[in-house]
């Protein structure tokens, strides 16, 4: 419905725009430290700090550089930072074994993560694409990414991420049935309290290539995801994702991309009103770098105008790259 508005010249919405004072104080949506989860990208050795070429500003951490980034979370007040492995090409197979390794890289991460900074959350990623020498996120048979087969794979490699003390799972896979099989294992297992949070929509998107580069996917990719990712044409389907994703018992729910799909952010806000994120994905970040870069953008208002949009669209949270940078702008640090 429409709300009531007084005709010109009794009603004049710059009113409420004319000073700074008052344009904050009727803000329907503010953006908030809180809000921000920061995505980390770790690998193997020590003291490195490799930077990654298609992600200007972001580096590949070995785990006691991806502590002291976590320690830089807490003095930013960013609550949670999501980890996401660099695998060694000799560490990958068909069946992507290592993802379950409790001594793989993300799992060592979190373990020392939680003892050096107890304070931050760690959201780990459940999908076996940065493990798996196909480059998929389920196991491959004969060209085909089986669902069933992939499911206990799955399984597996949340017990031993819990098991390493994440606090929140992030199942990306987008194999039919997972999120169940997750939340049975998490019960029967005695982790009861680790949170699920559901990649519930996620898209089959061109965005995503600079983190493929990141945690070393993408010369392994095999043709595409588009037999379980979603396609970008549909809207409704999202619906329906995340219904099954809340009734086999997710916390939370993800749509991935963001800025794309800010139309599925809010339907799927209004539709079922649980905690949505965003992710906002490697390539918007590109994009947003990129355009400053060149002097198209101002960076900085740039990347908070993006991230008031997720707010704007309903999310409760975003996954950014440009996290450090948001909660600087927001808190008033120098940047």
């Amino acid at each position: 419905m429409t709300p009531l508005a007084a005709p010109f010249p009794h009603g004049r919405p710059r009113r409420l725009r004319r000073t700074t004072w008052i344009r904050d104080m009727v803000a329907e949506n503010r953006l908030s430290v809180s809000d921000l989860i920061w995505p980390i990208f770790v690998r193997s050795g020590e003291n490195v700090d490799e930077p990654v070429a298609s992600l200007p500003g972001v580096s590949r951490l070995s785990i006691d550089r991806a502590v002291e980034a976590a320690k830089l979370a807490a003095d930013l007040g960013i609550p949670c930072i999501a980890l996401f492995p660099y695998t060694d090409e000799n560490d990958k197979n068909p069946e992507a074994t290592e993802a379950w390794n409790p001594e793989n890289l993300v799992n060592r991460a979190t373990r020392a993560i939680k003892a050096a900074v107890p304070g931050v959350g760690v959201l780990l990623d459940v999908a076996l694409d940065p493990y798996s020498s196909d480059g998929h996120d389920g196991i491959v048979r004969d060209g085909v990414i089986v669902n069933d087969e992939t499911l206990m794979a799955l399984e597996k490699m949340a017990l031993v991420q819990a098991e390493a003390g994440c606090d929140i799972l992030g199942p990306s896979d987008m194999m039919d049935g997972r999120i169940g099989v997750i939340r049975a294992a998490l019960e029967t297992h005695d982790f009861p309290d680790t949170i699920i949070m559901s990649y519930a929509a996620k898209y089959a998107s061109c965005f995503y290539g600079p983190f493929r580069d990141a945690v070393g996917a993408t010369g392994a990719l095999k043709g595409d995801k588009k037999t379980y990712q979603m396609d970008a044409a549909n809207g409704a389907e999202a619906l329906r994702e995340i219904a099954i994703d809340l009734a086999e018992g997710a916390d939370m729910v993800m749509v991935k991309p963001g800025l794309p799909y800010l139309d599925v952010c809010a339907r799927a806000k209004l539709e079922f009103d649980v905690p949505v994120f965003a992710y906002q994905v490697s390539g918007e970040y590109a994009m947003l770098e990129a355009a400053a870069a060149n002097g198209w953008l101002d960076r900085e208002k740039a990347v908070l105008e993006s991230l008031l949009g997720f707010k704007r669209a309903g999310c409760d949270g975003i996954l950014s790259y440009h996290a450090p940078l948001a909660a600087q702008l927001i808190e008033g640090f120098p940047a």
